[in-house]
This record gives C-alpha cells, structure tokens and sequence, in this order.
C-alpha cells in the first residue's frame, strides 16, 4: 500500500514539547515505515521521520500566525491539498489527521480518505458537519462520538505509543505527585493543586499555558505554586517528561470536560505511574478503576484516590499499556481498517 499522511501543520511532527496529535501521527508514520509500508507524510518544516516528507511549509503554522486558533480555517492549511492533490495518483488511501476541513474533498478523490477525528470539541460550522457526515470517520474512544454522533464512524482506534521509550518504575521512589497537559479550566489544573495543597502532598506540573487563561491561572492555580510543595516546570522535552513519569507517585487527570483520549494516562501508565482521574471523556476507556488508578466522580473522593495510590500495582499498569495502547497494536489496527478500503476500491 502506498499511504498518505495528512498532518496539522501548527507544530513539527513529532512535536518537539507539547502536541498530542503530532505524536500520534509521529508514532504511526515511523511504526508503518518499520512495517515495509510505502507512507509519504505532509507536515511542516523541521518534521522529522523515516517516510517521504513533503515540507508543505517552511515552519510550523504556531509561529507564523503567532499561536493557536480554534475558530477557523487558516489560510496555510490550503497548501496541505494542493501538494497531496498533485501527488494524488501516488496513493492508495489517504490518512487526514487534519479535521473536517480536507473532507470537502473526499468525494472528488479517485482514492479513499479516512479521517481520525483529534478533537473534544463541537465544530462551530454545523452546515460543513451535515455535508461530510457520511464520509469515513476513525473515533479515537467511545466516549469521543458524543460529541458528534451523527458522524460516519467506522472503527474505534485507541492511540498508541513507543511504550518501550517510557522508563519503567516498578517501586515508586519519590514522593510527588504529576500533572501535565494545558493548564487550563478544562483539564481541572485548579482541582489538582487545591487538592495537593490540602492534603499537604507535593506536585510538579509540567505544560502550556495560553493566553486566554492567564486570569484564570493568575487567580486559581499560579497562588498556590510556591516552587517548594507545589512546582511549576513549563513545557518540557520527552526525555524529562519521562523522568517525571516514571518517579512520580500518581499522575493526576481531574479531567472536566469529554475529552476524546488522555495520552498523557498512556503515557504514565507505560511508565507504571498509575493515574488519579475524573470520570469524564475517556477516562473509563483508559483507566480500570482500582486496577490502573482511580476513576472519581468529585473533589472528596478524588482527594481519598491520592491517598490510597500506594495500592496500585506498578507492574499492572505497565502491562496495560503494553497490551492495549503500544504504537504497534494502533499501527496493525489501522493497517487492517487501510486494507479493508483498499480492497473494496479495487
């Protein structure tokens, strides 16, 4: 099969700090390559992988418009169809991690597109949504159609990741606690360090902040970092995220919206961390309650969760993420779901 990979152009694929999409399309790319498959991947400048790289633009589309929009298409993303529409007859099935906006074309196409759907949020362009519903759609959890069930979905797909990159603790040595992700309302930043300051526990988070919760951190979370009980890193490189994983007692996920997947719960458990979350998006899918961590419906109990982390297997948590969510299980799931289109087109 001759495969195309259609990435966000906002950061580098992989990402060189925070960017879960990146890492997902990264980790498929490299693991199909290592499977003998043909794959030429569309991204950015400075993208690194072992496929075909066609450099759409010079450099990520954060720097040149200067941060992250939600709220519309951006010119750039243009560029993207016009090199794979020119390469078009080199493929057997294209891959759009892109979101809706390349679908428009999915009709016009002598080849397959199956779109993985990256977002929790509703798309604020409803005429676009009833036009390409009945195109091919990869939900990334169960919980994530909710968000748009009237979609076309055709597979179920978890992410996966490079579990063996992940440094395996099978005792826990450190006494803090971790949360890493977007520092904001959605992700529960401001429950996970009333929490800690509560109990009296320690906790490093790592992360972005955007310009939009400034306030909000200024107010809920920033008074209660003091650089001693409660640290705040920044946004870090893999290999220092690792190294936080891997010590840490929990990772905290006080999650408050319907997230569709938490790479980051992946991640920890590949490191053996088990994870303290709330029951909302994926969650369920992801964490097994009491065996992998605990799933929590509100602030008392989350709080009682932390406090009997101790309980949780280390070593079980690392099995469930080799078993369920390495980058190879992912890659023959899509592999299998490519082949499927590809055979009915032909």
């Amino acid at each position: 099969m001759r495969i195309a990979q259609l990435a966000p152009l906002w950061k580098t694929v992989p990402p060189k700090q925070y960017g879960g999409t990146e890492l997902v399309v990264s980790n498929l790319t490299e693991e199909l390559v290592k499977q003998g498959i043909n794959v030429t991947l569309f991204a950015c400048g400075d993208s690194q992988t072992s496929a075909h790289l066609v450099k759409v633009i010079e450099k990520p589309m954060y720097d040149f418009v200067g941060g992250f929009s939600w709220n519309t298409i951006q010119p750039y993303e243009f560029l993207t169809y016009n090199e794979f529409f020119k390469r078009v007859s080199d493929f057997d099935i294209v891959h759009n991690h892109m979101g809706f906006h390349p679908t428009v074309f999915a009709q016009l196409l002598p080849i397959p597109m199956i779109t993985t759907l990256h977002s929790s949020t509703i798309p604020d362009f409803p005429h676009l949504i009833n036009s390409v519903k009945d195109n091919l759609y990869v939900s990334i959890s169960n919980a994530q159609r909710s968000i748009i069930p009237k979609l076309n979905y055709i597979r179920t797909i978890y992410h996966g990741i490079e579990t063996n990159k992940f440094h395996f603790k099978d005792k826990q040595d450190n006494e803090y606690l971790f949360f890493i992700g977007s520092l904001t309302p959605q992700k529960g930043i401001d429950i996970a360090v009333k929490a800690i300051h509560e109990l009296g526990e320690k906790l490093i988070i790592a992360g972005e902040i955007r310009k939009e919760y400034e306030d909000f951190l200024n107010e809920k979370v920033f008074p209660y970092v003091d650089g001693k009980q409660i640290k705040f890193v920044g946004e870090i490189a893999f290999k220092q995220k690792c190294e936080l994983y891997a010590h840490a007692k929990a990772l905290l996920f006080p999650i408050q919206w319907n997230e569709a997947f938490g790479l980051v719960m992946v991640e920890s458990l590949a490191s053996g961390t088990p994870v303290v979350a709330y029951k909302n998006g994926s969650v369920p899918e992801i964490i097994t309650n009491g065996q992998t961590g605990y799933i929590v419906e509100n602030y008392e109990d989350f709080k009682k969760a932390i406090k009997n982390i101790h309980a949780i297997s280390r070593k079980t948590c690392r099995e469930m993420a080799q078993q369920r969510f390495d980058v190879r299980v992912m890659t023959k799931n899509y592999i299998n779901l490519y082949k499927q289109f590809v055979s009915k087109k032909s």
